[in-house]
């Protein structure tokens, strides 16, 4: 099985990043064989990784312009099962060429989908805006894993995101799925974390995963360090929450292929 899933929620600061980092982390730990490809100029999933500049040797922004081969910029972590295709952006011009190329869905389309099928698990960390390369992401994906940060400015995303899956499986990609919508920074003893997560039962229970991520000083510690949350203090609450909500989400791969 291959299997594509785009990671995005058009609202900055709800744990995107550092959740593809560690859910796909989670999974190259049970040795399923996992790529990471940033969608996002802001190049986060690099620093989240810890790549300094010797191992930089090209992002998928070289691939879309035909400066380098897509296997050429796959890039390597501490992780055996774990591989990485950074974003990154070096001027104001290559920012003006991305908006043309961000309307080159077919192509990428292409490009990932001829070499994404090595792997078992690809997952897209995507902008947070709905247009150009989260909708291009959304076209190629099999299915979209929703981040949702216990505040109500986060339940007004999801419902964007909700309604724009919608469309792209009208107009686009009939086969894209929700993967999973999963609450971040959930702090128990607030009203505000628990209003959230009641509201996400009531209205998306066929979506919501059991897991919901804490918020813990070992996820920050881990992104700061360069490492994903497991990796630097695997006994942490974080940690925890992470390897749980991968667990969640193999099982329900491995149920999804039975059928």
């Amino acid at each position: 099985m291959s299997k594509i899933i785009a990671v995005a929620v058009p609202k900055g600061g709800v744990g995107k990043t550092t959740s593809v980092i560690n859910i796909a982390s989670c999974f190259a730990i049970a040795e399923k064989k996992t790529l990471i490809v940033d969608f996002d100029p802001s190049g986060s999933c690099m620093i989240s990784l810890g790549m300094n500049e010797l191992e930089y040797k090209g992002s998928i922004y070289d691939v879309f312009n035909f400066r380098r081969r897509f296997e050429d910029v796959i890039h390597k972590t501490e992780l055996e099962y774990l591989d990485f295709v950074p974003f990154f952006i070096q001027s104001f011009q290559n920012e003006q060429r991305l908006e043309k190329i961000s309307t080159q869905d077919l192509l990428i389309n292409n490009i990932m989908r001829s070499e994404t099928v090595k792997y078992d698990f690809t997952f897209i960390d995507c902008p947070p805006y709905l247009t150009g390369l989260t909708n291009i992401a959304l076209s190629l994906a099999d299915s979209v894993l929703i981040p949702v940060k216990a505040d109500n400015y986060s339940i007004i995303a999801l419902k964007k995101i909700i309604s724009h899956i919608k469309y792209v499986k009208q107009k686009y990609n009939p086969r894209l799925q929700i993967e999973g919508i999963f609450l971040t920074m959930y702090e128990s003893r607030t009203s505000v974390s628990n209003e959230v997560l009641k509201f996400l039962q009531e209205h998306y229970s066929e979506y919501l995963l059991t897991t919901t991520i804490p918020k813990n000083i070992a996820i920050s510690e881990a992104t700061f360090k360069g490492r994903p949350t497991v990796l630097h203090k695997a006994i942490s609450r974080g940690s925890q929450a992470y390897l749980s909500i991968a667990n969640e989400l193999l099982h329900k791969n491995e149920q999804q292929t039975k059928v």
